[in-house]
């Protein structure tokens, strides 16, 4: 029987500090200078002006607005999908598909998908361009505000085809601990339609396994900055965007308002995950009662073709986006209405080359080195739960979720005042410190599962056999989990390479990345190299889930138990 942590052994401790530390200095460093305490620029407090010039800004209001009604949206819709695909899909040959392609899909950055999108659904984008001149008469763009909306919906539409693969990652874990298949066949068997008895069988008890996850996309759709900065309004735009500009003033005095707009947008964070909880209250209410009234739903077939084809054309729009993507980083010339450019050249490769390739080291060297210490810390600590037998209760796995729930531009301009007054070098190491933040949860979550689901049998056999633990770890574990352990390392890549705002204000903008320098173009408008960037930023982070499937395969093809056990 496994006991509760009495002590906190040394991994466990490295890893809660690293999770928690920057956050914690981050926001300490954001509460000072919001009240006016901001010895770098000559200021002491305690004073209100920060919140009243805050509070003074042009478009404020909307601001605020735009951060919550985007959040709940995106979130509500990618949870209404992901539901609506299981309901319809789960068992099917198309739902294997969509699992197939599941991590290429997880993998695409933020900024990828909404460049890819911005090219898609412009007045002058792809889809306008198949459609002309012969469905809609038009020989040039037409007069239409579909990017950059003051609503924001373009921003949330990003949003729920990124999210959606996530929350759909997060379900299928969760359906083997809710008994899936035999609850949808009792079900069958009552006469129940397949979709409609899934949502008020199933979705209920799998949502209290993934609302953690639904928890962190609410918070991220809320604070977003990349997405916003290409395809959010910009006057005003997001509370997330608004301080970002303060951040980047020349004025030190700024750094205090933006402090005070960072503890603000937390608040509406913590206050949206407020109105959420109340509203899961609510929805629990009235979906029990739908279930009680014993409707079986025959005759509504509609709502798993439904949800299939909402599943698929989120697919399809990353596809199209990447593809489109592709094709304007090799196009010559190319008007408007033509579906495809009148030449292919690749001077915008060449002219861009050295950019890229300086952007893409250190993108690679952040990613590794990041992601090499996330495992180093997940597999310390898995290993230390399984030698003392310990028990991970509930506060564990929120510790692990808060890096993800607190708002990176909640913490992060503090932090880097923070590390400013401590004089600390705004460089790599910082830049690598900031990603270890967000890219350990990822990889905990990822390998935690897969290592404590192995057959501890393997352990007895090889202490039996006169080895030790640290043998058995390194020549038996290790070996049999290569896989998962690859897996969780490129999951950690990934989420490291899509990192713009820790790169952006740690990095005090000396460091660059395939994601910042693909932010910094979009403002320039130049579609030949933000696709040459943005396709550069898609291939970093999905080269190393190619790796993960190909080496374990190349490795073991001769043992195709380990590949399979």
């Amino acid at each position: 029987m496994r006991r509760r942590w009495r002590s906190v052994p040394l991994f466990p401790a490295v890893t809660i500090l690293a999770l928690l530390g920057p956050v914690v200095a981050g926001l300490v460093g954001a509460v000072l200078p919001a009240f006016g305490h901001f010895p770098a620029a000559g200021l002491s407090g305690p004073t209100l002006d920060p919140i009243k010039e805050l509070l003074a800004l042009p478009g404020i209001g909307h601001s605020i607005w735009l951060s919550i009604s985007t959040g709940i949206l995106a979130t509500g819709l990618s949870l209404g999908v992901t539901a609506l695909l299981l309901a319809g899909g789960a068992g099917t040959r198309f739902f294997s598909l969509v699992r197939f392609l599941l991590s290429p899909l997880l993998s695409v950055p933020h900024a990828a998908v909404a460049f890819g999108l911005a090219f898609l659904i412009a007045p002058s984008g792809w889809i306008a361009r198949l459609i002309s001149p012969g469905l809609t008469g038009w020989d040039r763009p037409p007069d239409l505000l579909i990017l950059n909306d003051p609503a924001g919906l373009s921003i949330v539409l990003a949003l729920v085809v990124k999210e959606v693969p996530f929350l759909l990652l997060m379900s299928i874990a969760a359906l083997g601990q809710v008994n899936e298949r035999q609850s949808r066949m009792v079900l069958l068997s009552l006469g129940y339609d397949s979709a409609i008895g899934w949502l008020k069988s199933v979705f209920p008890r799998v949502y209290r396994q993934i609302r953690l996850p639904v928890l962190v996309v609410l918070a991220y759709s809320m604070t977003a900055v990349d997405v916003a900065l290409i395809l959010g309004p910009t006057t005003p735009p997001t509370l997330a965007v608004q301080i970002v500009r303060l951040m980047s003033s020349p004025d030190l005095v700024m750094r205090t308002v933006a402090a005070a707009a960072a503890l603000l947008q937390l608040s509406l964070v913590v206050g949206a995950l407020g109105l959420w909880w109340a509203a899961e209250r609510g929805v629990s209410a009235l979906g029990s009662r739908w279930a009680f009234q014993g409707g079986r739903g025959q005759g509504l077939g509609i709502v798993g073709g439904l949800g299939q084809w909402l599943g698929g054309s989120v697919a399809v729009i990353v596809v199209l986006g990447l593809g489109v993507l592709a094709i304007w980083s090799v196009a010559g010339y190319w008007a408007f209405p033509d579906a495809l450019p009148d030449e292919v050249s690749f001077k915008t490769w060449r002219r861009f080359s050295g950019d890229l390739a300086v952007a893409a080291s250190d993108t690679a060297l952040i990613a590794l080195v990041s992601t090499l210490i996330a495992l180093f810390l997940t597999i310390g600590c898995l290993e230390t739960e399984y030698r003392q037998r310990l028990r991970i209760g509930p506060a564990a796995t929120w510790i692990l979720y808060v890096p993800l729930l607190v708002p990176q531009i909640a913490f992060l301009p503090g932090l880097q005042t923070f590390m400013i007054g401590l004089g600390a070098d705004m460089g790599r190491v910082a830049v690598v410190a900031a990603h270890i933040v967000f890219v350990l949860p990822y990889v905990f979550l990822s390998l935690s599962d897969p290592w404590r689901a192995w057959d501890s049998r393997f352990a007895t056999v090889g202490a039996a056999l006169g080895a030790g633990a640290g043998r058995v770890l390194w020549r038996i574990r290790m070996p049999m989990l290569l896989g998962p352990i690859l897996t969780a390392a490129a999951v950690g890549m990934a989420v490291s390479v899509g990192q713009y705002l820790p790169t952006l204000l740690i990095g005090g903008g000396r460091v660059e990345t395939l994601t910042t320098e693909a932010l910094a173009l979009a403002s320039g408008g130049d579609r030949r190299a933000i696709g040459v960037f943005g396709l550069g930023q898609t291939a970093a982070a999905l080269l190393p889930f190619a790796l993960a499937i190909a080496v374990p395969r190349i490795l073991w093809r001769h043992r195709k138990g380990v590949l399979h056990g």
